[in-house]
């Protein structure tokens, strides 16, 4: 019976991107909450010669993560899942995006872990902004809540998204709700070893997707022209890393979070170090 791996996000440029690498060796099932692109993305990769399916689901919804779960392991064991579902500020409220991007990453997570077999992997992809936001801004401590109640976590949570006035409310929840993604990776590496599986988060610059551009006037732009790699990334670097984390070539790596930026942060970091105005 064929392996199967799961990308969520799947339609989307990046989702996409990953399916076409490893989809060489797996069967690949697409999840996305648009279910035209599903479609498009699952014709174009069978002309590729890649075993796609395809299955409308919204991550924040706890039972529609079930049904695809469901519907993937009834095509063979699931040993790969890349998580890559996630929403930016330009998409919505503080609200809506901690939803997404918290409660999806909790769902999609922890029904991997009940139902994967031993010498899975899961890559969570987190974004550099969790590496800009201050960590004072960061309430790291809540962060537990999202597994106890959804309601008490965000009750708690999202008045740290107040700091920085209306108009930032919506960067704050999305720089938080990705250090969620990366804390989430790490706090949990030990538990997931216990049943013989590994979980990664990948910290992407600013990609040339369509959700990536929708950022471009909010800062990405000017994040890009100042970083070591003065261009935006494609969504091909960020799919051959994605993939490489998930394969047996990565046994050893769980835990752990990798920034693929271009140089953004450490660009940021050092012009600050060093005095640079505007900085």
């Amino acid at each position: 019976m064929d392996t199967v791996a799961v990308i969520t996000g799947g339609a989307g440029g990046m989702g996409v991107a990953t399916a076409r690498i490893v989809g060489r060796n797996q069967h690949v099932v697409l999840a996305d909450v648009r279910a035209d692109r599903l479609d498009a993305a699952t014709a174009a990769l069978a002309e590729l010669g890649i075993a796609a399916t395809g299955v409308h689901c919204d991550v924040t919804d706890r039972q529609a993560v079930d049904a695809l779960y469901a519907a993937a392991t009834a095509l063979g064991p699931v040993t790969a899942v890349v998580h890559t579902a996630g929403v930016s500020p330009a998409m919505g409220d503080a609200e809506y995006i901690m939803r997404t991007n918290v409660f999806g990453t909790v769902h999609v997570n922890e029904k991997f872990y009940a139902v994967a077999g031993s010498g899975g992997a899961i890559v969570n992809v987190a974004s550099m902004a969790a590496h800009i936001l201050p960590e004072s801004l960061i309430p790291v401590d809540r962060f537990p809540r999202a597994l106890q109640d959804e309601q008490t976590f965000l009750a708690d949570v999202l008045p740290s998204c107040d700091v920085a006035g209306d108009s930032r409310r919506s960067g704050i929840a999305y720089g938080i709700s990705k250090n969620f993604v990366k804390w989430y990776s790490s706090a949990n590496a030990e538990r997931f070893n216990g049943r013989g599986l590994r979980i990664v988060s990948v910290s992407p610059g600013s990609v040339d997707t369509e959700m990536g551009r929708l950022e471009e006037a909010g800062g990405a732009g000017a994040l890009v022209a100042d970083a070591a790699v003065p261009r935006w990334g494609t969504a091909e670097e960020m799919a051959e890393l994605f993939a490489f984390c998930v394969s047996d070539r990565a046994g050893y790596l769980t835990g752990t979070d990798i920034l693929n930026d271009g140089g953004v942060v450490a660009s940021i970091r050092e012009r600050a170090r060093v005095g640079v105005p505007g900085t």
